[in-house]
């Protein structure tokens, strides 16, 4: 397993180091791996924590965004930034159990064994430890979603997924796109399946996206996501040989 673990956080501070040793332990047992903290314009002590982290976690790298440019730039960015073909990436707060990567990417490579298009396994919160309000929020905007775009992917906001770095890097991007990752996928010809995966109560910190930010941003990106699934053209190539 050679893979980049990406990790986009803003004003997570106190959540840092923990989440840090976590990934660490979890990644033991890779072929190579790195540890990718993408700051975007924390105005807390984030960049100081993460800049003590560098003396202590080796495989750890840090790059910051001068202003906050939301999570889907963070990601793209710390995948751009990648040095290995597998992407893990997982949300900074603490929520996502980094013991699960190496399961999503086994998981990953044994089905690629028989379907080559698999280009991702998306994490599902199948148990999640959130408020009732949130809980009712998400099942409603995730049900709207998969009626809409036909993803077949039961929790596209889980943020701990596993993926090619190169399919990723193809695919058209947009703010707010990690939210439709699988139907973009799906619309450019990949497969994606979702797996089980662990998730925790938030021990510190704040959830920095507020519902109504989340459902007005999330009807115009739906709708472009739409715009974008009825233009896209997927043909069936042969080459021709000369006699």
């Amino acid at each position: 397993m050679k893979i980049s673990v990406v990790v986009p956080v803003h004003n997570e501070a106190d959540n840092i180091v923990s989440l840090i040793q976590e990934i660490d332990n979890a990644m033991s047992i890779a072929d190579a791996y790195e540890i990718i903290y993408i700051d975007d314009g924390s105005n807390d002590r984030t960049a100081a924590v993460l800049n003590q982290a560098l003396q202590d976690f080796k495989a750890l790298r840090v790059i910051r965004h001068e202003q906050s440019c939301g999570q889907s730039t963070a990601i793209n960015t710390g995948v751009k930034a990648a040095n290995y073909p597998w992407i893990a990436t997982l949300d900074g707060d603490g929520q996502n159990d980094p013991a699960d990567i190496p399961r999503l990417y086994e998981v990953l490579m044994r089905k690629r064994e028989t379907t080559d298009n698999l280009w991702m396994v998306a994490g599902w919160r199948n148990k999640r430890y959130d408020s009732a309000w949130r809980l009712f929020s998400s099942k409603v905007a995730n049900g709207v979603r998969a009626g809409l775009l036909g993803d077949n992917t039961p929790d596209t906001g889980c943020g701990l997924k596993v993926f090619s770095r190169d399919r990723f890097l193809g695919l058209p991007y947009f703010d707010h796109m990690h939210r439709f990752l699988p139907a973009l996928i799906l619309r450019a010809g990949g497969q994606v399946i979702s797996e089980p995966v662990n998730h925790r109560s938030r021990t510190s910190g704040q959830s920095k996206y507020g519902t109504l930010d989340r459902l007005w941003a999330g009807i115009i990106d739906l709708a472009g996501v739409i715009w974008l699934q009825r233009r896209a053209k997927l043909p069936v190539i042969k080459e021709v040989e000369g006699d």
